[in-house]
């Protein structure tokens, strides 16, 4: 099981490294992998497992944040209805995306980051994703809003990209027009 001390923080230069992509059919290694990233966030946010193993809560692990650069996701977090939205993928891509963009009124923030960033991260409010699953099927997801916004911060860990690279430096709680507030 993935821990605390496991996650690479920032300053690591495996995070700032694009990913190589996963070879398909995935290894065994790989699909352990990728199985770990997802048990990591599922776990995070049951209260009971995350105080046991002192894991802090997340919605969404990149393989590069355990220094693995390899393009791997996991994503667990819950859409506007309230609906568990549940997704371990190899080689996910952005195919297509709004032109209107969202962002998270409390900012965001990242399991390899130890520190609040301040600021708004404004980012496609709707997208279309293409990638494998642990089982191996090809998908194609369309998500909005939270789940939109936590897929695209962990692609962006494959791509060596890190949440407050978006951020203003000038003004840091600039609104982009017509951009979506999402609470969270």
């Amino acid at each position: 099981m993935i821990k605390m001390n496991d996650i690479v923080r920032e300053g690591n230069p495996v995070l700032r490294q694009k990913a190589e992509d996963v070879s398909l059919p995935a290894s065994i290694e790989d699909k352990e992998t990728l199985a770990s990233l997802m048990e990591y966030v599922q776990s995070s946010q049951n209260p009971e497992k995350a105080e046991r193993y002192g894991l802090r809560p997340g919605i969404g692990l990149a393989a590069p944040q355990i220094g693995v650069s390899k393009r791997m996701i996991a994503v667990h977090v819950k859409d506007e209805k309230g609906n568990q939205v549940s997704y371990a993928l190899f080689n996910p891509k952005i195919i297509s995306h709004s032109v209107e963009k969202a962002f998270l009124t409390g900012g965001e923030g990242c399991l390899s980051v130890d520190r609040d960033v301040p600021g708004y991260v404004h980012r496609y409010a709707r997208v279309t994703v293409k990638a494998t699953t642990l089982e191996g099927d090809e998908v194609k997801l369309r998500l909005k809003g939270l789940p939109a916004i936590c897929i695209q911060h962990e692609i962006d860990h494959l791509n060596g990209i890190m949440f407050y690279d978006y951020i203003n430096e000038k003004d840091p709680f600039y609104v982009e027009e017509n951009a979506q507030a999402i609470e969270r």
